[in-house]
């Protein structure tokens, strides 16, 4: 049996992708290979792989110890993604970029999540031949397309008529996510009704909080902000939503959208050159906020365009379904602890 110690702290800070990520996996490897894989959680026990999901400073103190195995490293943000995220001093970032590629560096292999990023890495000074590609993927267990019938009836429990147009958004309440421009898609459209998931998860250091939080407290009548949701009842938005609309301006491979497909909701998102190999084929796309105005204007007027991309949500759901996946897990993990007894 091969012993994998998986180290994260994914979970503390709410609202994350990283923490749905850690999530899915964790199920995924319990409920598939619990026969093959030990999985022990934050031990510094011997192991034959160490797969660090967060980069916690204690976590890099223990990849000096030859207990530790094959290292792995999850790439979940490069250092101009939390730049985009968190509003740090100068010192402090320059501090964190350089602690995150230090992180990096001392890992025996690398896991992204998008392959826009193996470029990145390597420009960073990271050889591509020590970087593994795999995609994130959602459980269809957890997220999967309910009956009309039901549909319905979460409408009418949450508010909204039947022929209610609803966009979804969700994630970090902050500019990389693009909620400035959700805003100004509810104010030009005050028939329609708008709902975003998600909140303040890192606080005060968000970038743009203290506008964000007013404009949230501000928002006009049609636009619901939420705050954080489980994940629980997150599947009951994606499908009582008629779009899935997601306006960030970078991200590494969003679980939302993931969850989107999964429950077969159509999904926009802006036209960014990182989506063009695992999220183009399937969803909309949209280059500013005006095209997402024009898009979703024609998709509310037409039904039959809005089931096309129903159709392709679905057909993604099953690119990214756990059931895919699980092969390339269980491959990788096997490959790995041999590489660590070489």
């Amino acid at each position: 049996m091969i012993v994998i110690n998986m180290f994260s702290s994914a979970n503390k800070v709410a609202g994350q992708g990283v923490g749905a990520v850690y999530t899915e996996l964790m199920g995924l490897l319990k409920h598939d290979f619990a026969n093959e894989f030990q999985i022990n959680v934050n031990r510094y026990t011997r192991s034959d792989i160490s797969h660090y999901h967060t980069i916690d400073p204690k976590f890099y103190a223990s990849t000096f110890s030859k207990k530790r195995g094959r290292k792995i490293g999850f790439v979940h943000f490069v250092p101009s993604t939390l730049d985009a995220s968190l509003k740090l001093p100068r010192v402090a970032r320059w501090t964190l970029d350089k602690y995150t590629l230090a992180f990096y560096k001392r890992m025996d292999e690398l896991v992204v999540v998008n392959p826009n990023f193996i470029p990145k890495l390597e420009a960073y000074g990271i050889s591509p031949d020590k970087v593994t590609y795999i995609p994130n993927f959602v459980s269809q267990r957890t997220f999967h397309p309910v009956s009309a019938e039901k549909r319905q009836a979460l409408r009418h429990a949450n508010g909204f008529k039947p022929d209610d147009f609803v966009i979804f958004g969700a994630g970090q309440v902050q500019d990389r996510k693009g909620v400035g421009d959700f805003i100004k898609l509810a104010q030009q459209n005050p028939d329609f009704r708008f709902v975003w998931a998600g909140g303040f998860s890192f606080g005060r250091i968000t970038e743009g909080y203290e506008r964000l939080k007013q404009a949230v407290a501000n928002a006009p009548a049609n636009l619901d902000f939420t705050g954080i949701m489980p994940r629980e009842t997150m599947i009951d938005y994606y499908n009582m939503a008629d779009l899935f609309l997601l306006p960030s301006f970078e991200e590494l491979f969003p679980m939302s959208v993931l969850e989107a497909f999964a429950t077969d909701t159509p999904v926009m998102v802006r036209d960014l050159e990182l989506y063009q190999q695992i999220i183009t084929p399937y969803a909309i796309t949209a280059v500013d906020v005006d095209d997402m105005q024009a898009r979703i204007r024609a998709l509310a007027d037409d039904r039959e365009l809005l089931a096309t991309y129903a159709a392709k949500s679905h057909q993604a759901a099953q690119v990214y379904a756990e059931s895919r996946l699980e092969k390339i897990w269980h491959d990788f993990y096997v490959k790995q602890a041999a590489l660590g007894k070489q």
